[in-house]
């Protein structure tokens, strides 16, 4: 599969996720199950969540970078979430904890691999009235191989619960 037709079937993916969040029944709030979305910044892409419980919960996105000319990039993070501060107005009600965890990073640069670690801070908005949650995180990035650099990941998202 050539670089446009993969970033075509990625943006559709995005598409058909965005889509699916504006249309979706109002339920419980989302700290619970496994949700999928879109990913939008560096990297950009389709973003996965799954909660083990109320503080705990692993995520991973696979995306392209836009600041390498599109490389390939997976990454997958433990994530733990503060307690949550409750938003509770006339127009909007959820929970917005922060959070902060590890992970690793595989990037593919000009048929060169790169392994890296991430240490992710962010923070998500946890919509109380649909299973849905908004987020933004900074991310620096140690690359070990194949050579050291540090570097800097940054998105904003939304996923939908199932």
């Amino acid at each position: 599969m050539n670089k446009k037709n993969y970033l075509t079937k990625l943006r559709n993916l995005a598409v058909a996720a965005s889509l699916l969040v504006s249309s979706a029944i109002p339920q419980a709030e989302a700290r619970e199950g496994f949700g999928i979305g879109a990913i939008v910044g560096e990297p950009t892409g389709v973003s996965i969540k799954y909660w083990l419980d109320n503080t705990n919960a692993i995520d991973a996105a696979m995306a392209v970078s836009l600041y390498d000319n599109n490389p390939f990039q997976f990454h997958a993070d433990y994530l733990i979430h503060s307690s949550s501060s409750t938003v509770n107005s006339t127009e909007v009600k959820g929970t917005l904890p922060w959070y902060y965890g590890i992970g690793g990073r595989i990037k593919t640069i000009n048929n060169d691999t790169h392994f890296g670690v991430r240490v992710p801070l962010g923070f998500t908005y946890l919509v109380a009235e649909m299973p849905v949650d908004l987020f933004a995180e900074i991310a620096p990035v140690l690359d070990v191989t194949p050579s050291v650099d540090l570097n800097l990941n940054g998105a904003v998202g939304v996923r939908y619960y199932f």
